[in-house]
């Protein structure tokens, strides 16, 4: 029998839309405080936690491209490398931390290298560095992020995360030109 009501969609069946643009802060910074400690007993240097940060990154950064470009409207790819930077710098940077990146430059007359640049980077505010690895940048995290989004759109580069006293973390992006398409430049 009949009654005219629907029945809810199931969870695959329903669109992909904006979702909650925010989460808990004190949620956020506690899961990443874990995947450093985590990280920070299987390794013995700090290059190596770096190295296991970024790692960590790059799977988030897989998904995140899919999702991103399955979110935006305009389905088109982008072939050109700065506009895909600029892509990153306000799409990426906006989603993940609420804001657009504070600077994107190119690194002098080098056409290979790129710097973004964020004051106040979310992964460096709530990590309690201890004294013996004063050089740790967590922004290795945020790094690993970006070069597999890069990557996944067929620019490959190596990103790594810097802290500039007056810029605050800024990322070193550096493409492999020989890689490049013809055309990206």
């Amino acid at each position: 029998m009949y009654s005219g009501a629907r029945a809810a969609p199931g969870i695959l069946d329903r669109a992909i839309g904006k979702g909650k643009a925010e989460i808990n802060l004190a949620s956020f910074s506690f899961l990443f405080s874990e995947i450093v400690q985590y990280s920070h007993k299987r390794v013995d240097s700090i290059d190596a936690l770096e190295k296991k940060l970024s790692d960590v990154g790059r799977r988030v950064g897989d998904r995140m491209l899919e999702l991103l470009i399955f979110r935006e409207k305009a389905s088109k790819r982008e072939t050109k490398l700065n506009q895909f930077l600029l892509f990153i710098q306000m799409v990426v940077w906006k989603t993940l931390f609420g804001k657009q990146a504070d600077l994107l430059e190119k690194d002098g007359d080098l056409n290979d290298t790129f710097l973004i640049s964020d004051r106040d980077l979310i992964v460096n505010q709530f990590i309690s560095v201890p004294a013996d690895m004063s050089s740790l940048n967590c922004g290795a995290f945020v790094a690993g992020i970006v070069e597999a989004i890069l990557d996944g759109a067929h620019f490959p580069a190596r990103v790594t995360a810097h802290s500039v006293e007056e810029k605050g973390t800024t990322l070193l992006i550096k493409f492999d030109l020989d890689a490049l398409p013809p055309d990206a430049l």
